[in-house]
């Protein structure tokens, strides 16, 4: 099998019009849930943490047990958001899942993994990778090593992954979008890209802005995606008639432009009209992220 062909599979057809579409009933319905593909389930016990997390892994339509390709990977916090409706917070998934099946099938994405790790009551604590005056937190330095010094090895070791940063991205969304720049910004020889929905910039302060502004580096993120919608907050103490999110963001966009980045070349920049901060307009996007992220042919996959 060539890179790029996928074998037949059950969870698309063929519409009148030649696209693909998803086929309703080969998505897993029973019992409230809404996962489409081949989708694993672990619990994995972490040290640091002290605790077991749940981790859901998505292997894509081109993947068997016994052929040797080896995957690119995005990591994902909330995992049980973008996957599964029965297992989302609010009932709303972001439909990862669909999306990429859709991507690949469609030559659109190269064919990759998507680990989903599910988030815990200590979730301000471990998206956060400082103290904020008032909402405490900051204990995103452990839970980076935790991924980086415990997940990601077993990942590696058990499943057909591309072990490289520039083959290695995070992503998530408010707190979990602010965690995710954290990670790949402090450690982009692990997680090479990134994409931040709505991130949680106002945090301690804008001092994550402020961290990236002043750090003068040779390793960066190879690629960034960062966006808001419009219609997340109306706070404006500027008094500007521009959201606060929505400067914070244009605050980040020239702070990026200034270490080098480039607009749709390696930093991806949304503003979304009319988007709200939820799994819903989250998901709306979430097509247009893996394929910045891992446009076709982006890596050559391996044995």
């Amino acid at each position: 099998m060539s890179q790029r062909e996928v074998p037949a599979t059950p969870y698309f057809r063929t519409s009148p019009g030649g696209k693909l579409q998803l086929c309703p009933s080969r998505r897993h319905f029973r019992s409230g849930h809404t996962l489409t593909g081949n989708i694993q389930t672990h619990n994995f016990s972490s040290k640091l943490l002290e605790d077991d997390v749940q981790v859901w892994i998505y292997f894509p339509p081109s993947y068997a047990p016994a052929d040797p390709w080896r995957y690119p990977c995005l990591y994902l916090h909330d995992g049980q958001n973008v996957f599964d409706a029965k297992t989302s917070a609010f009932g709303v998934e972001w439909g990862v899942d669909e999306a990429a099946e859709g991507l690949i099938l469609e030559g659109k994405i190269d064919p990759i993994m998507i680990i989903g790790v599910a988030n815990s009551p200590e979730r301000i604590a471990h998206y956060t990778p400082f103290p904020d005056p008032e909402q405490g937190g900051g204990q995103g330095n452990l839970y980076r090593s935790f991924l980086i010094d415990e997940l990601k090895p077993w990942i590696d070791a058990n499943f057909p992954t591309r072990k490289g940063s520039r083959e290695t991205a995070i992503a998530g969304s408010s707190l979990g979008g602010l965690s995710a720049l954290y990670m790949s910004w402090t450690r982009p020889d692990v997680f090479g890209m990134v994409a931040a929905l709505s991130p949680s910039l106002w945090w301690g302060h804008r001092k994550l802005i402020t961290r990236i502004g002043g750090d003068q580096k040779m390793l960066k993120p190879y690629r960034i995606w960062i966006d808001m919608g419009t219609g997340e907050s109306t706070t404006d103490d500027n008094d500007n008639q521009v959201p606060d999110l929505i400067d914070d963001l244009r605050t980040l966009r020239a702070v990026l432009l200034a270490q080098g980045y480039r607009l749709n070349e390696d930093l991806f920049y949304r503003e979304i009209i009319g988007g709200v901060h939820d799994e819903a307009s989250w998901g709306a996007r979430v097509a247009d992220v893996l394929t910045c992220l891992f446009p076709v042919s982006s890596t050559n996959l391996t044995f």
